[in-house]
């Protein structure tokens, strides 16, 4: 990280209005998202849990002297690949971070931070990244760097701020991935 006063913690509930602002923004403005409307405060607090209750990692980057209440800089989570069964061993990650944070290594200590979390629970093997836009150049390098590979391009399946926006698929394998039996 470029900034020492930079913090990866677990996200609070109270964090979550924050959150739902840097998201808010991507929604209404980018294509990592293919949501048009954010979630109220009500539904995006409801999926906050709903990945909580599941053990899985949701975590935010924190900026000053007291990890606790700093501003928050952008924000990850680990949540179901899929709603079947047969893939309870995948996870798919979202890191997002804030407008005007880019450039200062948030991205990869979220995503790193949130690797490391999945690995700690022995039951995940495998993370997918859905990248909204062939185009998104920044993320596909971030997810590169950290060790997935581009597996497929689904095109043209999103149609957003007035374009048809692809989307690409990664994966990394988790801990002991796919080398034992669950």
């Amino acid at each position: 990280m470029s900034a020492p006063d930079i913090f990866i913690r677990e996200a609070q509930e109270a964090d979550l209005g924050a959150i739902l602002e840097i998201y808010g923004h991507h929604v209404l403005h980018g294509l990592a998202s293919f949501e048009e409307t954010p979630p109220d405060p009500a539904e995006f607090r409801r999926r906050w849990h709903t990945i909580r209750e599941r053990g899985l990692p949701y975590i935010a980057a924190v900026e000053g002297r007291d990890a606790r209440d700093g501003e928050i800089l952008g924000y990850a989570y680990a949540g179901a690949y899929r709603p079947r069964p047969a893939y309870r061993h995948s996870v798919e990650n979202s890191v997002y971070v804030a407008p005007g944070a880019h450039g200062r290594g948030i991205g990869a200590a979220l995503l790193a931070r949130l690797i490391a979390d999945c690995e700690a629970l022995a039951w995940v093997r495998q993370m997918v990244a859905v990248i909204g836009d062939s185009e998104n150049t920044a993320s596909i390098a971030l997810h590169e760097k950290l060790g997935f590979r581009r597996v497929g391009t689904l095109q043209s399946v999103g149609f957003k701020h007035g374009r048809w926006v692809d989307s690409v698929l990664m994966q990394r394998p988790v801990g002991m991935s796919d080398e034992t039996l669950p």
